[in-house]
């Protein structure tokens, strides 16, 4: 179905089935597959395929050459009916890669909202952005990783598979991480360490002075105390139960204990 209201250019080919929302906007030489569902106000350039099962939510900027739903890149991938889903208001750059995801990763590579990718990203199969995310140019997301709210990837830096990196957190350019990024923290290097606490992007966001003060001290019982990262997290646990910003890194230490990565330390 393509609302009445949507301007695509003659060109572009829509295959029958697709869903195209109202005043979406589809410049020259584009591919929609007939599985694809477009929201109200989204633009795409030119020249952008979108393939599969993929959900694309409303506002959104689309560049050109830019290739959303497509057969990813894991071998174990057979042709099972994975998805792609896509929240609001993000904008995608010129050139960048989203996969769908895989069974063995739970069937969904997911973007929230207001996020921006830079020209060249890649999101790999079975990822989850939350809101807010920056992923500057040529930033690479392997398989299975996770960016919650806020999170900033510099440009030319590559996250391992499985990795997570919390709130908040900003990684350098030209950085490779091969372990969870705990929130809060900068992160720098190959392999990424950390380099103290995002506290100019904090302070943006409205952090006020008693929540930077707390979790100033909850980075220094994580990273410079000497302690063992049990003990370390059995403090913030504690610390968590009278704030909610070291609650959120607490919480975040728990889940991941559960992973095979461990946090960069």
């Amino acid at each position: 179905m393509i609302n009445t209201t949507a301007v695509i250019h003659p060109s572009s080919f829509i295959e029958e089935g697709a869903f195209i929302g109202a005043h979406v906007s589809i410049g020259p030489f584009c591919y929609i597959g007939s599985q694809v569902t477009i929201g109200a106000n989204t633009t795409l350039k030119s020249h952008v395929i979108i393939n599969g099962q993929t959900k694309i939510g409303y506002s959104n900027q689309i560049f050109q050459f830019v290739t959303i739903g497509e057969i990813n890149q894991d071998l174990k991938y057979q042709g099972e009916p994975t998805r792609v889903e896509i929240g609001d208001r993000n904008r995608i750059r010129e050139s960048c890669t989203i996969h769908r995801g895989t069974i063995q990763g739970g069937s969904l590579t997911k973007i929230g909202n207001d996020n921006l990718l830079m020209v060249n990203t890649h999101i790999a199969h079975d990822c989850v952005l939350g809101n807010y995310c920056i992923i500057a140019n040529n930033g690479t997301l392997g398989g299975h990783v996770t960016l919650d709210d806020y999170a900033i990837i510099g440009g030319m830096s590559a996250v391992h598979q499985f990795c997570q990196i919390g709130a908040h957190v900003m990684v350098g350019g030209c950085s490779g991480v091969a372990q969870d990024v705990p929130p809060y923290v900068i992160a720098q290097g190959n392999h990424a360490t950390p380099y103290g606490i995002n506290i100019e992007g904090l302070k943006r966001r409205g952090f006020d002075k008693e929540s930077l003060h707390a979790i100033r001290n909850a980075y220094k019982i994580l990273y410079c105390c000497g302690k063992t990262l049990e003990e370390a997290r059995e403090n913030l646990i504690k610390m968590g139960k009278n704030n909610r910003y070291v609650k959120i890194l607490s919480d975040f230490l728990e889940n991941s204990a559960q992973s095979n990565r461990g946090i960069i330390r």
